[in-house]
């Protein structure tokens, strides 16, 4: 062992150490590894910063930027409403059907696409749910790694598997594109029972956003009085045609009617006006504390439903919520009252609160003569506030969500992501090329901006996967990955076909986790085969298992997948460690029967 493997691998230990503990965040480890390899000369310094410009980092930049058009444009709305429609609110449902969803993607495309596309949508179903997002991202990202084992063209190491099975001269039969599907199949599906089965132990329960009902938890610590959303059900029956401001629900129930469907869906009113009637059959939407909301509903007759069902999409977190304002000296809102400002009218909210000096008024708003310094809580759409933040009237003490979607753009971002995947699948065009042309495309066509674009990266992933590709390097640069390979191999003499394709799906999966996939296939497809020729095994099955157990990386947020998700699913490093252990033993256990099934 020389002087450089013993460095090499005292860096690597260092590396999982930092993951571990966490004592500097992820993406600072990945700049710590760029600065210390080339520094101990393990690297040039143009291998060092080289994987800031590698195909696999420029790729996931351009597809994340794909990805925040289809959403800007509506598209992922779209696809979040199908999923709602067969999954309803079942996690277990939501989550294979995504999961299922995503890894069949990943069987025609690299998996870091497949997972970035569906990244928004799957944050916009976790958000109309109450299904924290970190309990639907890491089933996503892990079946997004195993589709890859589909196809032959779903991952690296797949793709380049009949080109490396040459040895002393003699290519071997090449692999069909679907010659993996079988085994690809099991391992989806082993995995999908696995989160069932196991989900709710090993999945956080974090979300990384604050807070997924109408009110963040900043203004439920302040406003805990004012309550939440409930639907009900106006029956056929109902006969009182008095408007909405002579049924007194705010003085008498402390309410807000903020939201009516009549007409059977056809006709959507938001922020009714005082003088609005509510008709039979309507189904209405309330701001209230539940206890009062239930004693409203049993007075007046009114079916309360037990969660949002007719507004389900309109009304969640993704759509709408509730805002605080506060009024600036130079408001129009100064010395009028709500009633004179007309703001149901001009602005689609429904005021909810006034908070004065330490006081908070839910009743009587109407008549309350605006003050300068005064915080008027809202419940409306995003798109609402995006206008009322133009504004100078108020000052929003959060930032207002969502987003005003280009809806008219959507077909636009759907033709450049074809045009990408035409580039990729129909004439070969290098990946991350074929994505930055889509990514292009949409900034040049209006989908997004420049500045939009640039704000959709996540640069975190961005400068981890950056560090740790100069960290595969080394290994391969100092003779480490060789050094290991041809030291167990060595000692395990002429074992039986099940021991060989168990070492080396061990040996494959743990140079995939400290190096890249790719270079762990290169490196170990020739020695399994000739350790297979020796051993009597077929050699394509011993080459085939070093190509889908280059799949099997869940432990460390080492993956590109498990990377992208880090962030968004406000994930640890030993949340990676809890799921990922479980399913790392899980396929290679079902991959070794699988292939020793079919092959």
């Amino acid at each position: 062992m020389t002087p450089e493997i013993i460095t090499v691998l005292a860096v690597l230990v260092f590396a999982v150490l930092l993951f571990i503990f966490e004592w500097v965040r992820v993406d600072v480890v990945g700049i710590i590894m760029m600065v210390l390899l080339p520094l101990l000369g393990l690297v040039t310094p143009q291998q060092a910063i080289s994987g800031l410009s590698s195909n696999a980092v420029v790729s996931i930049i351009a597809v994340i930027i794909i990805g925040a058009g289809l959403d800007k444009t509506g598209v992922m709305n779209s696809m979040a409403r199908i999923i709602l429609r067969f999954a309803g609110k079942s996690e277990s449902r939501i989550m294979t059907l995504i999961a299922g969803t995503v890894a069949i993607i990943s069987g025609f495309m690299q998996n870091i696409g497949a997972a970035a596309l569906f990244l928004p949508a799957a944050k916009r179903i976790g958000n109309q749910t109450g299904v924290p997002v970190g309990r639907l991202l890491m089933p996503m990202g892990f079946c997004a790694i195993i589709g890859g084992c589909l196809t032959l063209v779903g991952s690296s190491p797949l793709i380049l598997l009949n080109d490396l099975m040459v040895v002393g001269g003699k290519k071997y039969e090449a692999f069909g594109l679907f010659s993996v599907t079988p085994v690809g199949l099991l391992l989806v599906a082993a995995a999908l029972i696995y989160f069932i089965l196991f989900g709710r132990f090993i999945l956080p329960n974090r979300s990384a956003d604050e807070s997924s009902g109408p009110m963040s938890s900043i203004l439920t610590g302040t406003y805990n009085n004012v309550g939440s959303l409930f639907e009900l059900a106006v029956p056929e029956g109902w006969t009182n045609d008095s408007p909405l401001k002579a049924l007194d629900l705010r003085p008498i129930y402390f309410c807000t009617l903020v939201a009516i469907c009549r007409e059977h869906g056809k006709q959507h009113i938001f922020a009714p006006l005082p003088d609005e009637t509510i008709r039979p059959g309507d189904q209405i939407v309330v701001v209230g504390p539940q206890e009062f909301v239930e004693h409203m509903a049993e007075d007046l007759g009114w079916e309360l439903r037990p969660e949002l069902t007719t507004f389900a999409e309109e009304l969640s977190p993704n759509n709408a919520g509730i805002m605080e304002g506060i009024v600036t000296p130079r408001s129009e809102f100064m010395g009028k009252t709500i009633a004179e400002l007309r703001i149901r009218e001009r602005f689609q909210v429904s005021p909810l609160a006034i908070f004065r000096g330490e006081k908070i008024f839910v009743s009587g708003l109407s008549d309350i003569i605006i003050e300068s310094g005064d915080a008027l809580l809202l419940h409306g759409r995003w798109e609402m506030f995006h206008m009322l933040k133009g504004l100078p009237d108020l000052v929003f003490t959060e930032t207002v969500k969502g987003e005003l979607l280009r809806t008219d753009k959507a077909k636009i971002a759907l033709m450049w992501l074809a045009v990408s995947l035409v580039m990729i699948l129909g004439f070969h065009v290098q990946l991350s090329i074929a994505l930055l042309t889509g990514a292009l495309g949409m900034v040049l066509t209006k989908v997004l901006t420049i500045d939009e674009a640039y704000q959709s990266v996540d640069w975190m992933t961005v400068f981890l996967l950056g560090g740790l590709i100069p960290l595969g390097m080394a290994f391969e640069n100092t003779g480490a990955a060789k050094y290991i390979a041809d030291t167990i191999m060595a000692a395990l003499g002429t074992p039986s076909a099940l021991v060989l394709l168990a070492v080396i799906g061990v040996l494959t999966s743990f140079f995939t986790l400290v190096a890249s996939n790719v270079g762990a296939t290169v490196l170990l497809v020739p020695l399994s085969m000739n350790m297979a020729l020796n051993a009597g095994v077929d050699p394509r099955v011993a080459a085939l298992t070093v190509a889908v157990a280059a799949s099997n990386t869940f432990v460390l947020p080492t993956h590109q997948v498990n990377a992208l998700i880090m962030r968004p699913g406000g994930y640890r490093t030993i949340d990676y460690v809890k799921s990922g252990a479980g399913m790392t033993v899980l396929y290679m256990v079902v991959m070794l029967s699988a292939l020793m099934l079919f092959y």
